[in-house]
C-alpha cells in the first residue's frame, strides 16, 4: 500500500532476486516516460523504493503521481 508522508507517496518492492528488480525497474522507466512523469526511486538489490510527488506543483503529490502508483503497482 502506498503511503503519504511529507508530500509524497511511498512504497518499496521486494522482489526474489536484483535481475527481478531491475526488471520491474525497466517497466516503470517505460510507463514513467510515456507520462512524462519520473518518479524518485532507489534500488538496492532486490528492493525498489518510491518517492512520488510532483516538482511542478510545488512538491506536492497530484493526481498525476496517484495515476503513476497505479500504474506501478500493476507492473508487479
Amino acid at each position: 500500500m502506498w503511503k503519504e508522508e511529507n508530500d509524497k507517496l511511498i512504497k518499496t518492492f521486494e522482489f526474489n532476486d536484483f535481475t527481478e528488480a531491475f526488471g520491474f525497474m525497466s517497466k516503470v522507466a517505460i510507463v514513467a516516460e510515456k507520462m512524462d512523469h519520473h518518479p524518485n526511486w532507489s534500488n538496492v538489490y532486490n528492493k525498489v523504493s518510491f518517492e512520488l510527488t510532483t516538482h511542478d506543483e510545488g512538491n506536492t503529490i497530484t493526481e498525476k503521481d496517484r495515476e503513476l502508483a497505479k500504474k506501478i503497482d500493476a507492473l508487479v
